[in-house]
Order: C-alpha cells, then structure tokens, then sequence
C-alpha cells in the first residue's frame, strides 16, 4: 500500500528566460530554482511571452508557478 503524502507546500511563481525557445526558458527557470528550492513537486507554465526589440524577437520567456514542499 502506499503511503499517503501527507504535508505543506508553497507554490511560488517564477520567470525564465531563453533566446531559443519557451521550453528552453521553462527548463532554465526550474534548473535554476533547483539550486536554492528543495523537493520541488509541480511547475506548472502558467504564460508564454516573448521580448520585441526593432520588430524581432530577442527573447522568449516562460512564467512557471512552481510548487515545492516544506521540509518537516
């Protein structure tokens, strides 16, 4: 049987940033946030938007709300 998961946890939201693509912008945003956040559950992209500059795209970026557990 499984055991329940039972505990706390906070979603906070953060952007990433690519000049190659949203899921490059997502996964940097979560690598990066790895480093400080432990036992990050769930990231959730919650909008996609890019940066314009002369009439081209310069950058891509991804909010992700991300969720991770507190520590017992």
């Amino acid at each position: 049987m499984a055991k329940a998961d039972n505990g706390i946890y906070r979603v906070t939201e953060i952007i990433g940033t690519s000049k190659t693509s949203w899921e490059d912008a997502a996964k940097k945003a979560v690598q990066t946030a790895a480093k400080s956040l432990h036992d990050l559950r769930i990231a959730e992209v919650s909008k996609l938007d890019m940066k314009v500059e002369a009439g081209k795209v310069v950058a891509y970026r991804a909010r992700i709300s991300l969720s991770f557990k507190y520590a017992p």
